[in-house]
């Protein structure tokens, strides 16, 4: 029999549990909600605050008599198993995960499997807060210094770990997760049953030995609220060295088309795919290197001559044959990408392939690298591409009056700028699979980086667009919601489908994305030569 202990996130208590619990007893398995203190289980100790090291006591005063019923006399505090036949599957939600995954820590050989449910890897040593969404609101928390703390108990009564944080109104709960699915009734009730947060459950670092490192780990991906799997491939193929865990074979993922709380959005969904969790099924990610390259370390799809590239600073110049000046076109790559991934992104066979191809057909290829590591990371971005294009157009073999910049993937935020007070050297932007408007789990992105909004103050300034057929849900959407804004104000945009192409298509080669960058590529330099 399976035992799931769950562990629900901020400000929800056990009872938010009550349809899936109640499901998946229906099925077979026992269900046992967590009730955390100050969150619908024990009343706070007088004089002493609640914290993270408390609600990790509650979880194992959860899983110590589960491990001692099912195995009398056995070793509590080792924790040698449930028993033949029963099996702990830990589950945490959101905020969840911190105490759930200590809990284990402590009592790895009690735990058959950690279920991470909308959640994040909890870090030695970092607190719970650095994996709230919300930028704001993360650094106030942070900082110790939200205006919405209220104080509980008398100063010197734990400082500010004795500080409740009040649950957010009904409006407020999008900057704790994605509300998608919730109906009117289920959020109403998230709301009424909503209770004070302890601020030093958020604020306590998290203790981890990697006792626990072997239990095998299952996450549950809301993609109405973060990313899916594919795109968490494409962020292990990049090497992003926080996610290399994911990529072991003892991990395996489920997806769910839903937001943050999907025990009250699709309960039944959620017990089916915790009870397929706890039988080891699920997607696995493939490890970056063993299987080949990654994608996008895949060749070009275009047979492009080498040409000999000019590096100068963080930019790489492929200048065309013949008298200058020429036009030039900046490829402006996508991320987040982590700091330390090796090659760079203006090393990446895309981008040198884009470049040469433009070197050939006469024009300037630029490649770049930018410090687009974080999704917090775009105003220090943009400033590397104007610094970019700035030296681009004082080089004397560039025409600094026929300018292109393309963008890509999560690059496309950056065209905002760009869109919002066109230059008259500027005659053309392009973009291939762009994401053109903040993705769940973002947190609240300015007016700066959004092209969707900046679209109206474009004018004429020529636009192509390359849109993948296979695209990701989530990109597409925010493609679509570009050109819908584009027909309403009257935006010049050219459209190249790839119908068969996926994120990154440049690499993976599907038979019509040739025409397709061949079309992309004409359109962009035509625009060159044409007058706004």
């Amino acid at each position: 029999m399976t035992v799931f202990i769950l562990v629900a996130g901020v400000f929800t208590g056990p009872q938010i549990w009550r349809a899936t619990a109640a499901r998946l007893v229906a099925g077979g398995a026992e269900a046992h909600p967590v009730a955390l203190a100050g969150l619908g289980g024990r009343p706070a100790v007088a004089g002493k605050a609640v914290d993270l090291e408390t609600h990790v006591a509650d979880v194992l005063a959860v899983i110590d008599p589960v491990v001692a019923n099912a195995e009398p006399g056995g070793d509590v505090e080792a924790g040698t198993g449930a028993g033949p036949g029963r099996e702990v599957v830990l589950v945490g939600h959101g905020y969840g995960i911190h105490p759930a995954r200590v809990a284990a820590d402590r009592r790895p050989g009690a735990i058959a499997r950690i279920v991470h449910l909308d959640a994040g890897l909890p870090r030695d040593g970092v607190p719970a807060a650095a994996a709230v969404p919300d930028p704001s609101l993360r650094e106030e928390l942070s900082a110790g210094t939200a205006q919405e703390v209220a104080t509980a108990g008398e100063a010197g009564a734990g400082g500010m770990t004795g500080a409740l944080l009040p649950p957010p109104d009904r409006d407020g709960w999008s900057r704790w997760g994605s509300t998608a699915g919730l109906s009117d009734a289920a959020l109403d009730g998230l709301t009424a049953l909503a209770s004070p947060q302890p601020l030093g459950t958020l604020l306590q670092p998290v203790r981890l030995t990697g006792a626990a490192a072997a239990v095998p780990l299952t996450g549950v991906l809301c993609t109405a609220d973060g990313p899916g799997v594919e795109m968490l491939q494409m962020m292990v193929d990049v090497g992003d060295p926080a996610l290399r865990e994911l990529a072991d074979p003892r991990v395996t993922f489920f997806e769910l088309a839903t937001g943050h709380w999907p025990m009250l959005s699709c309960p039944g969904e959620l017990a089916r795919v915790l009870t397929r969790a706890a039988a080891g099924g699920g997607r696995r990610l493939v490890p970056a290197g063993p299987a080949g390259p990654p994608a996008h370390l895949r060749p070009f799809l275009l047979d492009v001559p080498e040409r000999q590239r000019e590096r100068n600073g963080n930019i790489d110049l492929y200048v065309p044959d013949g008298p200058g000046p020429h036009p030039a076109v900046v490829f402006v790559h996508g991320g987040p990408v982590p700091a330390d991934a090796r090659p760079t992104p203006r090393d990446w066979p895309i981008f040198r392939g884009y470049a040469r191809y433009a070197a050939g057909r006469g024009a300037v290829g630029v490649t770049l690298d930018h410090r687009l590591h974080t999704v917090t990371d775009y105003e220090l971005a943009a400033a590397d591409v104007a610094d970019a294009v700035a030296r681009v157009r004082a080089d004397p073999r560039v025409d600094a009056d026929r300018v292109a910049l393309w963008f890509f993937s999560g690059g496309g935020p950056l065209m905002a700028d760009w869109l919002t007070a066109p230059p008259p050297w500027l005659r053309c932007l392009a973009a291939n699979y762009p994401i053109l408007s903040p993705l769940p789990g973002w947190g609240p992105v300015g007016p700066r980086f959004r092209p969707v909004q900046a679209l109206a103050h474009a004018g004429r300034l020529p636009l192509v667009l390359v849109r993948a057929g296979r695209e990701d849900a989530r990109i597409a959407a925010t493609v679509e919601e570009f050109l819908t804004e584009a027909e309403r104000c009257g935006a010049n945009v050219e459209v190249v489908d790839v119908p068969n192409g996926r994120h990154g298509f440049e690499t993976l080669g599907p038979d019509d994305a040739r025409e397709a960058v061949h079309r992309a590529a004409a359109a962009v330099l035509a625009r060159m030569t044409a007058t706004r």
